[in-house]
């Protein structure tokens, strides 16, 4: 458990072996991108977003006992986050605090594999949207998704002026991301404050709302990261968020 708000909640489990890799790698991070370049790294993440809004934005916990199971609760004190079978679609973005990128959909039923992510998402759409906004200064952060990893590295490693590999990106970090630790939570609190009917009505109030997203709340999130990898570091690679 950590603790948020004055709220628990449960975090992903961390094993020793976890802990060591994500105190190592975000030390390394540190040494590799001074805070005199953090202004050049652009930060990237995928989203799903789903046509039904989540029941309960302000993510409320039932409290219980630990090992209670799930059918020895009250139905009606559950929390349903999303009807079962809501349309949905994935979203994906760059950010930086020379700018953004626009957002990026991966259209249903197509499979996001290495080579998806490499020719589509990489050569046709980020890399030059980023390019649009940075020329050839900056520094593009490869998260350790497996498609990430498949057959991008090599092509990032020429196609970049420097980039972060997924073997120096933390695995199953969404805590040391911009991008997951802020930007995406506050671009659905915008979102979901209007219903929309279906997946293409979706898209367009999500480019609206990105629209008008504002640089702020970026610049805000990156000017924190450092902060984050520093937190991460004392903590000797646990859990961090309640400590800052």
């Amino acid at each position: 458990m950590c603790q948020e708000g004055g709220e628990e909640r449960r975090a992903q489990e961390l094993t020793d072996a976890n802990c060591v890799t994500r105190m190592n790698r975000a030390k390394a991070l540190q040494k590799k991108i001074p805070e005199s370049l953090a202004s050049f790294a652009f930060f990237t993440d995928e989203k799903v977003f789903t046509v039904a809004p989540p029941v309960n934005l302000q993510n409320d916990r039932i409290y219980a006992p630990e090992g209670t199971k799930k059918r020895d609760i009250a139905a009606d004190c559950l929390l349903r986050t999303r009807p079962t079978f809501s349309k949905s679609v994935m979203v994906s973005v760059a950010v930086s605090k020379l700018g953004c990128t626009e957002l990026f959909y991966v259209e249903p039923g197509v499979k996001v594999d290495g080579a998806y992510y490499r020719d589509v998402l990489l050569c046709q759409q980020m890399l030059p949207a980023i390019r649009m906004l940075a020329g050839d200064m900056f520094i593009f952060q490869q998260d350790s998704a497996p498609a990430h990893r498949a057959c991008a590295t090599e092509y990032l490693r020429q196609a970049t002026p420097d980039f972060i590999s997924p073997d120096l990106w933390s695995p199953n970090s969404p805590d040391l991301n911009p991008v997951d630790y802020k930007i995406w939570g506050c671009l659905q609190d915008r979102v979901y404050q209007k219903r929309t009917c279906d997946v293409n009505e979706l898209k367009q109030h999500l480019v609206d709302v990105w629209s008008d997203f504002g640089q702020t709340v970026i610049d805000e999130a990156i000017d924190e990261w450092r902060k984050w990898l520093q937190a991460c570091v004392r903590m000797k690679g646990r859990h961090f968020e309640h400590v800052l």
